[in-house]
């Protein structure tokens, strides 16, 4: 067939992955900020930190494109690893890189790649259907809560610990059907 349904679950873990990591990357510092423990100036709502051009950019330790380009070339080469593992389970332990190799062997299965660096401490071996269940599960729900932070992003111009906040306050005031009709106005794009 056109699409590996192997490939599909594969890439379905990863993708929770990066959505469970997201979604605690945008939350996080808009309530660290706001209870005062990280400077208010890191404290940023997840779409004016750089991540859409449009609302400018933070201030970081270079210029964002050359962040962008040392992102990009980090990221290929952990993603081509993860291909090539993901194409020929365990090649990664039998290329060279400096000694390493043989913790890269992994587990036989590209999701889940376990070894000496992945489950250093041996954690999950006994209940691991039962974790990668969870895992899933979890990955959904952050896939769905990050598509719901953007939405957020685009009717309201607010973040998501903000919109919690306000609609604690006034719940029939800040709620989705009273903000329905603001669409595009307070976008931040």
């Amino acid at each position: 067939g056109f699409v590996n349904p192997q490939w599909l679950a594969y890439s379905e873990v990863i993708h929770g992955r990066w959505a469970m990591l997201g979604v605690a990357g945008i939350v996080a510092p808009e309530i660290l900020g706001q209870a005062g423990l990280i400077p208010e100036s890191t404290g940023l709502v997840w779409f004016t930190s750089g991540a859409i051009p449009p609302q400018g950019t933070f201030d970081y330790w270079a210029n964002p494109m050359t962040i962008f380009w040392v992102n990009m070339c980090m990221m290929n080469f952990a993603e081509i690893k993860r291909g090539q593992d993901y194409w020929y389970p365990g090649s990664q332990a039998e290329q060279p890189l400096m000694g390493w190799e043989k913790g890269f062997a992994g587990s036989g299965n590209p999701a889940y790649p376990g070894g000496k660096y992945f489950n250093f401490a041996g954690l999950g071996k006994d209940d691991m259907a039962k974790m990668q269940k969870k895992e899933i599960k979890n990955g959904r729900l952050a896939m769905m809560a990050f598509l719901g932070c953007m939405v957020q992003a685009v009717v309201t111009g607010e973040g998501p610990w903000k919109n919690i906040c306000d609609h604690v306050a006034d719940p029939f005031g800040a709620n989705m059907l009273a903000n329905f009709g603001a669409i595009g106005g307070a976008s931040p794009f």
